[in-house]
């Protein structure tokens, strides 16, 4: 294929290596920054370097969008005009779902296939062996693309937006843990307890994540009120240990709105929510709704 790049940071640039040494030939790179050393670069993919998307996209087979994600949408609509019509543009950004819905839409309205393209995980840790999910009406090229580079890539059911839905959703759950782990061993660290505290999460590695995870939704219901109070002592100590507990205070404020919830039903009598994942997401979600 004819890969026209956008973006030749450290996304752009494992993809680039990827891609080339996979046989594929670089139609361009486009980059704001326009020094010797990104000109070297472009060189080394066999690459001109252009400081804006142009005419000399209508080379491409498929349009790779790596630049910031802030600026993805403007970057795809000032390509799209310039692409050829049996083209994809594959946008490997982190633009949010609405820029990345508007951006297909603008695309669509010239016959012009793209796909929103999320990768799922660091690439700093597993370069261009990083999964990918795709979503889009470019999707089957785009995975041909990817594989061929030695990506891990599947494609979902739905529109472009759906993938870094997902990715986001993800991230909720990945950065709070990170925050977490921070939070709680940075204090483990300072009472000179964490290799005890090692030893006290050893259960949770017994359990896959995703059971674990829904284990928390079906006893939180339950119990949130008496949890609200340990994480008040958990607060506490940090306190007292000098720390300040940035995560920890989100935290408290989640348990005290389910526990708020909890004494409201109880109190109209109404708090009989069964026993399943679905039916305590499902009373959990009105309190999350922003008042």
């Amino acid at each position: 294929m004819k890969i026209a790049l956008l973006g030749c940071g450290e996304v752009g640039s494992c993809y680039a290596q990827a891609w080339t040494d996979a046989g594929h030939r670089m139609a361009g790179i486009c980059d704001l920054r326009q020094d010797e050393e990104m000109t070297a670069r472009a060189r080394r993919y066999g690459a001109g370097l252009h400081a804006a998307p142009g005419p000399w996209l209508r080379e491409a087979d498929i349009v790779v969008s790596a630049v910031y994600g802030h600026a993805a949408r403007e970057v795809a609509q000032q390509s799209f005009p310039h692409m050829r019509a049996d083209a994809v543009y594959a946008d490997f950004t982190t633009a949010g779902a609405a820029d990345m819905q508007a951006a297909a839409a603008a695309a669509a309205a010239q016959g012009i296939d793209f796909t929103d393209v999320a990768i799922m995980g660091a690439i700093a840790l597993l370069a261009e062996r990083t999964p990918l999910l795709c979503a889009g009406t470019g999707a089957d090229a785009v995975l041909r693309l990817a594989e061929s580079g030695g990506a891990p890539a599947r494609a979902i059911a739905g529109a472009a937006g759906d993938a870094v839905r997902l990715k986001l959703l993800r991230s909720i759950m990945t950065k709070g843990m990170e925050s977490l782990a921070v939070e709680c061993l940075v204090a483990a660290e300072s009472m000179g307890l964490r290799a005890s505290l090692y030893e006290v999460l050893a259960d949770i590695d017994r359990t896959p994540l995703t059971a674990f995870m829904d284990s928390f939704i079906r006893s939180h219901v339950l119990h949130a009120g008496r949890r609200h109070a340990e994480v008040r002592e958990a607060r506490e100590q940090l306190v007292e240990a000098g720390l300040e507990p940035l995560v920890l205070d989100g935290v408290e404020r989640l348990f005290a709105r389910t526990s708020r919830g909890i004494d409201a039903a109880r109190a109209q009598g109404d708090f009989d929510v069964p026993d399943s994942v679905d039916a305590r997401l499902a009373w959990l979600a009105p309190l999350a709704q922003r008042r």
